[in-house]
């Protein structure tokens, strides 16, 4: 029996179904949800080409002008790879942007070769306000706390471990800093806020309001945190971690030298390594005027040294060397800054592991 059409995008998008988005390219990647592959019923030109139609001829006219630029062999290499689709899913669901003609299209043209297959009522614009409005709901129910602590204390560490948190940072693929632009890029803004919202609906299916978020600024990269939830953040609970220096440097080696360096091998392949180097003297240049002229050339005299070093004696003493001057001479001092900005109440102090073991009992 043929699955219903359906809008209820709250069971759609918390069941993580495969989701057959039929927009133009160009609207896929201006924002989508996690669970959609982009399947169009017409390319960016095309589109293009039947929106200059409807303008200045009207919809019959874009109408007829579709069905002539999607006909013949184009129209059956779409059709094929929308049968793909809903083989591959066979519980998935398609739409277009307001679920009008073009998902329609695709539902019909299917049901013709045999295959019938539901759609989102309302398309994507639909689930998009869905979102919006949930995400607002969800920052206003939810009890959030942050895990603060200066940089390399490990807060991201923290977030993976606890199962009722959201890792803003993993949702932004940015580390947060300016050193943390990873090779991937950043998702939209709108991606980004899509992912949130579901993630912040399922964590908020219990009766559990507590949720944990690693204490971030306005910005992650090029993406800004929603209004609503920073300025709840502002005035959140915070548990603080406190480690030592050696530890805090332990952990951005880590992050920035060996699996940063990992990553720039796999992409790069040999010339990985320079290319992992010159991104970090690039990062650097970045907060060059907050250095100051003389600390920028030092550290990065000292990075170049460190590379050189690894490359020939597989040693990183002077890549903990550069990470603890940083530490010690520009970032301890602003997160000290930063977090005096903040209006919640530190409500514990401890190691990572004391963290993690005092969040999972309250959860």
């Amino acid at each position: 029996m043929p699955v219903a059409d359906t809008d209820d995008y709250r069971q759609l998008l918390l069941s993580n179904v495969a989701l057959m988005d039929t927009r133009a390219p160009v609207e896929f990647a201006r924002g989508a949800f996690p669970s959609a592959i982009n399947m169009p019923l017409m390319s960016d030109s095309e589109r293009h080409d039947v929106g200059v139609c409807y303008k200045q001829h009207g919809p019959q006219a874009a109408i007829e002008l579709g069905h002539k630029l999607v006909c013949g062999d184009v129209k059956d290499r779409r059709l094929d790879a929308w049968r793909a689709f809903t083989q591959e899913y066979p519980h998935g669901y398609l739409y277009c942007f307001r679920g009008g003609l073009r998902s329609k299209t695709v539902q019909q043209w299917l049901r013709e070769s045999g295959i019938n297959y539901p759609l989102v009522k309302g398309g994507y614009k639909a689930m998009r306000q869905f979102l919006l409005a949930e995400l607002e709901n969800s920052v206003s129910a939810a009890d959030p706390v942050l895990i603060a602590g200066m940089t390399g204390s490990g807060k991201t560490r923290v977030i993976s471990a606890l199962a009722r948190s959201v890792d803003l940072e993993g949702l932004a693929n940015h580390r947060g800093s300016t050193f943390g632009q990873l090779l991937e890029p950043q998702p939209s803004q709108i991606d980004f806020e899509n992912a949130l919202s579901i993630d912040l609906m399922r964590l908020l299916q219990a009766d559990q309001k507590r949720i944990y978020f690693e204490d971030e600024g306005y910005l992650i990269g090029r993406l800004h945190l929603p209004n609503q939830l920073y300025e709840r953040m502002t005035g959140s609970d915070m548990v603080l971690i406190e480690e030592s220096l050696d530890s805090r440097v332990a952990v951005l080696v880590e992050d920035y030298v060996t699996d940063m360096g990992q990553r720039y091998q796999r992409y790069f392949g040999a010339e990985g390594a320079l290319q992992h180097r010159d991104k970090l003297l690039a990062d650097l240049a970045k907060i060059r005027k907050r250095l100051g002229g003389v600390r920028h050339r030092q550290i990065g005299d000292t990075i170049s040294a460190a590379f050189e070093q690894q490359w020939r004696d597989n040693d990183l003493s002077l890549h903990r060397q550069w990470i603890s001057q940083l530490l010690t001479e520009y970032y301890d001092a602003m997160y000290q800054y930063q977090l005096g900005k903040r209006d919640g109440a530190i409500v514990f102090r401890g190691s990572r592991a004391e963290v993690i073991e005092r969040a999972r009992l309250s959860q």
